[in-house]
């Protein structure tokens, strides 16, 4: 699964330190603007205690974690739509992505320097969404100019996307991102065309300073109120922590420190799952003694399109799929339990592949 979630943000907000945790990439990181200059791609191991688990019950000679990749990304600044600081880049970077972390600086601190001078984060969060918004305007006003000189033919597929396409514009022209437009389930499948990217889902994430990793401050707060409508994701992580942790070398010292902040695991944990969730990704699990490993799929992907993922035969050939649910597996403690209680299921190509399930397959090429 090649789906990239893109950390975003204005210069000198913590991405690049939350990428190096997140990640263990070097990316630099300084206290000055365009630090980030090429896109950072760190591909990073989900965790996930279900993995841990079946390690336990299984005992396999290894265990494969699934991953995502994440991009960390030039800073942004005013103007970045007409090609400011280093705006077609990031643009352009951005673009490539299928989710964004919108990193915020929820913290104070004289040292470092706030690219306008002082601390806001929702005036930050405004500033991005403003430049995104205007290349999105710019992006969709010329496909309405192209859709125009082909309106003639009378293609039905064509007045429908000139209608959708109109309507992107307006909502953009209100300063409203088009993720928040309100679509039906035609128009939610013509709305990729357009390579968006306000159209990308979002998370935001309020990077605090050590006293306000876990309940949060007045910055926090604002952030929240500000996003209430979005249906948006907010959480909050302490970079200085995250980086801190990493430093660590034993996970009884790693723990230890999140225990004295009151924590019980790393922010990036949630980070990574949030992200996760953000690209409508899931994981099922194949189990046996040589291997025990996740497996990243879509939402909603049937069983021979997750047989393809581990390999294009597999998919090909797809005859059956053996499945046991993961809570079935653990209560019970082992396969031939799972038979002997009725709850290892047989299905076919139509199944869909639910979070978690435990999977074997059936093929022939």
């Amino acid at each position: 699964m090649a789906l990239k979630c893109g950390i975003v943000g204005l210069p000198n907000v913590g991405k690049s330190t939350l990428f190096n945790c997140l990640s263990n990439a070097k990316a630099q990181s300084a206290n000055f603007p365009f630090c980030t200059i090429e896109p950072n791609v760190g591909t990073i191991s989900v965790p996930d205690p279900r993995l841990e688990k079946l390690e336990t019950l299984v005992n396999p000679e290894r265990v494969v974690p699934t991953t995502m990749e994440i991009v960390d990304i030039a800073g942004l600044v005013k103007g970045a739509s007409k090609g400011e600081g280093l705006g077609n880049q990031f643009l352009a970077n951005i673009r490539e992505t299928d989710a964004i972390i919108h990193v915020l600086r929820c913290f104070d601190d004289g040292n470092i320097i706030h690219v306008d001078g002082s601390v806001n984060p929702v005036r930050d969060k405004e500033v991005i969404d403003i430049e995104l918004q205007l290349k999105d305007l710019e992006t969709i006003e010329k496909r309405i100019a192209t859709i125009s000189r082909m309106l003639k033919s009378g293609d039905k597929e064509l007045v429908r996307e000139n209608e959708l396409a109109l309507r992107i514009k307006a909502h953009l022209e209100q300063g409203k991102s088009v993720r928040s437009l309100e679509t039906d389930e035609k128009e939610a499948e013509l709305v990729p065309k357009f390579q968006l990217i306000t159209s990308k889902p979002v998370l935001y994430l309020c990077n605090v300073d050590e006293a306000s990793a876990k309940n949060g401050n007045k910055y926090v707060d604002q952030v929240k109120e500000a996003v209430k409508d979005e249906q948006a994701e907010v959480l909050v992580i302490g970079a200085k922590i995250e980086a801190d942790i990493t430093e660590l070398e034993t996970y009884e010292e790693r723990q230890m420190f999140l225990e004295e902040l009151g924590l019980e695991e790393p922010g990036v944990n949630r980070l990574i799952r949030s992200a996760y969730a953000l690209l409508k990704l899931q994981t099922y699990f194949t189990a046996g003694v040589k291997e025990v490993r996740a497996w990243t799929i879509t939402r909603g992907m049937t069983a021979p399109q997750a047989a393809g993922v581990i390999h294009t035969d597999f998919e090909k050939g797809f005859i059956r799929a053996e499945v046991m649910k993961y809570d079935d597996y653990t209560t019970l403690g082992s396969e031939s339990a799972v038979k002997d209680a009725g709850k290892f299921k047989v299905e076919g190509k139509e199944y869909v592949v639910q979070d978690g399930d435990i999977m074997h397959f059936r093929f022939n090429v």
